[in-house]
Parts: C-alpha cells; sequence; structure tokens
C-alpha cells in the first residue's frame, strides 16, 4: 500500500502562509527530494490554484534559480488530483479534478500501485489528518516568528490526539529544521 505523505512549511509560531516563509534554495532542495520519492500529489482547489500555473511556468520559461527549476520538473511529472466542488476545468493533462468522497478516493489511491502520494495545503490535510489516512508528516520549520497569519490545523478537531514518531531531523544551512514523523 502507498503511503500519504505531508509536507509543509511553517514558522516558529506556527504559522502556515507561504508568504512568511524562507524562500532559500536548500528548501527547495528539500522539497524537491520529497517530491521524486513521488508519482501523486493531492491538493484542494486553494493550494492547486498556488500552484500551477507557477511551477509549470517557471519550468518552461526556466525563470528561477537552478534549485526553483528543479523543484518545478519534479513538481509538473507528478500526476495531480484535486479536490473540488467550484473547479471543474484544467489546462493540465497531468491533473484530475475530484469531487467524490475524500475518504475513498484517497483509500483508492492508496490501493493502487505506485510511489508515495504527496499532499499539500492546509485544509485537505486536516480532513485527512481527522480520517486518519496521513502515514508521513514533513515539516519545515523556518526560524521566523510570523506574529500574524494562519496557524496549522487551527480549525482540525480529533477525538483523541495522533501520536507522532519522530524518524529523521536536519538542520538546513537556512537554520530550518526539518522534521520527519510517521504515525505511531
Amino acid at each position: 500500500m502507498r503511503n500519504v505523505v505531508y509536507g509543509i512549511n511553517l514558522t516558529l509560531d506556527g504559522c502556515c502562509d507561504h508568504t512568511k516563509a524562507n524562500g532559500s534554495e536548500d528548501i527547495h532542495e528539500y522539497f524537491t527530494q520529497l517530491l521524486q520519492k513521488a508519482d501523486t500529489v493531492v491538493y484542494g482547489r486553494k493550494t492547486y490554484e498556488l500552484m500551477v500555473p507557477y511551477w509549470p511556468d517557471v519550468e518552461k520559461n526556466l525563470s528561477g534559480k537552478k534549485t526553483e527549476i528543479e523543484f518545478a520538473k519534479a513538481f509538473n511529472a507528478l500526476k495531480k488530483v484535486v479536490f473540488s466542488r467550484s473547479l471543474t476545468s484544467t489546462e493540465d493533462e497531468n491533473t484530475r479534478i475530484v469531487s467524490t468522497d475524500l475518504r475513498n478516493e484517497i483509500l483508492r489511491l492508496k490501493q493502487q500501485p505506485g510511489k508515495d502520494i504527496s499532499i499539500g495545503g492546509v485544509d485537505l490535510p486536516s480532513q485527512l489528518i481527522q480520517l486518519g489516512l496521513i502515514d508521513e508528516f514533513y515539516f519545515v520549520v523556518h526560524p521566523i516568528i510570523a506574529g500574524a497569519g494562519r496557524r496549522l490545523f487551527n480549525d482540525t478537531m480529533l477525538p483523541q490526539s495522533l501520536g507522532l514518531k519522530l524518524v529523521d531531523s536536519q538542520t538546513l544551512p537556512s537554520g530550518c529544521v526539518a522534521l520527519h514523523y510517521i504515525k505511531h
């Protein structure tokens, strides 16, 4: 069975607003390596629209640093599944829009052969945590106190706490700390 893997950037005070984090090269390298372990990425509409057309354009126009272009290539190679009730079409032939039951679709994807299933964003991962469907967590904590902005899992309601086991940690050259957890 394939693993569902969640990765996100956070500030020290738990802010997950992408505009508050450090966009250094080592962060792109780290997430490129994670994406290369996956063959499918799952997003909600908001996160998808942040990522597409931005990353396809970076690869097409070779705009950005080498690490950004490498990230764009890894991202663009993935099959994309977008959960949305409002999005009805996309120009990306690697993207499939789904408006059916989240739980059943993720379970179906997990049963298919292939590499990891990467997820991103905030709302969709919160729902998947509530359903118990995330197998691995990658938190990259930036040495920044944002002081404002959306907090990760702020509205997530669990019947009981979710125990995680730290399996790896590393300090990146930028001072960010990458933490890898699995479900207990």
